[in-house]
């Protein structure tokens, strides 16, 4: 039986990798005349692709949850037209094809040119607003797209791409534009990423993926986890930041990477607050009941378990014996600590929140500082606060290039509830190992041109002199003074084992040092042969290999031990 199993995955490895090599071929071909569409038929497309997406938003949604076992089926249908919807509002007045851009002060015309095939990896987490955000921004940049789906949520995020390919061939789309695999293995993946015809990579996963794209040798956008701490300073408006935090916690049951994980409070108003997350439906742990989640929750590895993530807190609490209230929408965990020894500080992707109190904005400062590097580097966190300064404060110190004000930051950071570019890929900059820290549009899936005019004219080289050049002139009297010359050669000779004589001024050999030297290089030894003279060593000498080969051959080391 097992010898039947590794037979038909290494069949499914070999039919996976087949059907990335003929999809990423059949891109390229179709890369070539999407390159040579017009602004006008390429908006065509984009806008028959979202409208096919809106009207399947709630279909979709319902695919995920029934596939995946993740999220809420409200909540996905909101994430679906936020892709099929906002993101597309934003792109539709881009401009993608020619040019794009005239800087007159500057005298540079821009112009626009696909960056070729995408390989745009989609998570199980958040299947189809992902495949539908990703779609869009490609084909808007004229970009031929293959899809590669989690292998547990294949079947909606294949009805999501067919949704928007039939729509987009439709418009005017040519075949092979939109691509997705049907049959999924890490392998087939692993060689859509590699495969010469693509061009650049969309990667929306697990670590051991996004690092995969980084090292597939092509281009990559990728982003790292989230893990986002939220901050309520002492004059916050606590019913509205327990509220936002709360919101954003349990959107589609927490399975967004900007989801909230940690609740850092100053010590002021941390009471007050517990009330009122409380009053939001927020269950606060004791140290017995942590324990017990914790145990259930976290991997050895410091991951979610699969089987709780994007699940009700009230179907967790039920799996892991605790008893809360009816109507509990998020558990809590008062902790002291970040790191291994408090495994509910990671990012959790389900309504499971930490809470620190802290003695001011100083000290909460540092506590974010610590969550964001325990596996949210880059990603996201918010502040709630009312005093400008210390909002000002968290923005130039955070290792964080998303922090949302006031608001959750689920929405804020995807640019729901914010004036950030809406998008589904979220870059994690330097600090999380990206190459940008920007949410994701069709910006970065084109290449630039520019034509640049002269502003100011070259200078033309100077003529030369006609005849021979003048000969240099003579230095004036100057420089070192012949008595302090004189020291500086005598010094240098005596170091090499050379020592001027008082009576004649003629140098002679100089006698072995009389303490061992420290360190032996082949120069020393070099220097001692010319002066005849012998090193003296003992056994705590530093010889180099080259300086002892030369010695020892020339029997011009002198142990100190020795009569000599």
């Amino acid at each position: 039986m097992a010898v039947q199993e590794r037979a038909s995955a290494s069949n499914k490895d070999l039919e996976s990798i087949a059907q990335a090599r003929s999809l990423a071929a059949a891109a390229r071909q179709a890369q070539a005349l999407l390159a040579e569409l017009s602004q006008e038929q390429i908006d065509a497309i984009v806008t028959a692709m979202a409208d096919a997406a809106t009207a399947q938003a709630e279909v979709l949604a319902r695919l995920a949850v029934e596939e995946t076992g993740y999220g809420v089926v409200a909540d996905k249908v909101q994430k679906n037209l936020f892709s099929s919807r906002q993101v597309y509002e934003f792109i539709k007045p881009m401009k993608t094809v020619g040019v794009i851009n005239r800087i007159e002060d500057k005298k540079i015309i821009e112009i626009g040119e696909p960056f070729g095939v995408v390989a745009a990896i989609v998570p199980s987490t958040n299947p189809t607003s992902t495949a539908i955000y990703k779609v869009l921004i490609a084909l808007k940049a004229r970009c031929a797209i293959v899809v590669s789906p989690h292998p547990a949520a294949v079947r909606c995020i294949t009805r999501a791409v067919e949704v928007m390919c039939e729509a987009a061939v439709r418009a005017g789309a040519p075949a092979g534009s939109i691509g997705w695999m049907t049959t999924v293995s890490l392998e087939g993946t692993q060689e859509l990423m590699k495969h010469r015809d693509v061009a650049v990579i969309l990667a929306t996963g697990g670590m051991g993926l996004v690092r995969a794209a980084y090292s597939s040798g092509k281009p990559a956008y990728g982003v790292g986890p989230g893990n986002a701490p939220c901050y309520v300073d002492r004059t916050a408006d606590l019913k509205k930041a327990a509220s936002d935090i709360m919101i954003g916690k349990t959107f589609d049951n927490g399975v967004l990477c900007s989801s909230p994980n940690s609740v850092v409070a100053d010590q002021d108003i941390a009471e007050e607050l517990r009330r009122q997350f409380v009053a939001e439906g927020a269950y606060f742990m004791n140290a017995a009941e942590m324990d017990a989640l914790a145990k259930a929750l976290v991997t050895p590895q410091r991951l979610p378990n699969p089987a709780l993530v994007g699940k009700p807190a009230a179907y967790i609490a039920r799996q892991v014996g605790l008893s809360v209230p009816e109507g509990t929408r998020a558990l809590i965990a008062p902790l002291d600590g970040v790191g291994r020894d408090y495994p509910l500080s990671i990012e959790k992707l389900c309504p499971v929140l930490s809470f620190y109190v802290v003695k001011d904005w100083r000290e909460g400062c540092e506590r974010c500082i610590q969550i964001l590097r325990y596996g949210g580097m880059g990603h996201t966190m918010s502040i709630h606060s009312t005093d400008d300064d210390v909002i000002l404060q968290f923005g130039l110190k955070k290792p964080a290039f998303r922090i949302c004000v006031n608001t959750p930051t689920t929405h804020g950071s995807i640019g729901l509830t914010t004036g950030l570019d809406p998008a589904m890929t979220l870059g994690c900059g330097g600090w999380g190992g990206n190459i940008t820290s920007d949410n994701i549009s069709p910006r970065h899936l084109l290449n630039i041109k520019r034509l640049a005019y002269e502003l100011r004219p070259a200078l033309k080289p100077s003529t030369p002199a006609s005849g021979l050049p003048k000969p240099p002139s003579r230095p004036e009297p100057g420089g070192i003074p012949a008595q302090t010359l004189t020291a500086r050669i005598d010094s240098f000779l005596e170091s090499r084992g050379y020592k001027a004589s008082a009576d004649t001024g003629s140098v002679e050999q100089r006698a072995p040092d009389t303490a061992p030297a420290a360190f032996v290089c082949e120069d020393d030894v070099r220097a001692a042969m010319k002066a005849g003279r012998k090193v003296l060593v003992d056994e705590k000498t530093i010889i180099t290999p080259s300086a002892r080969d030369l010695g020892e051959s020339y029997k011009l080391f002198a142990q100190a031990d020795w009569p000599h």
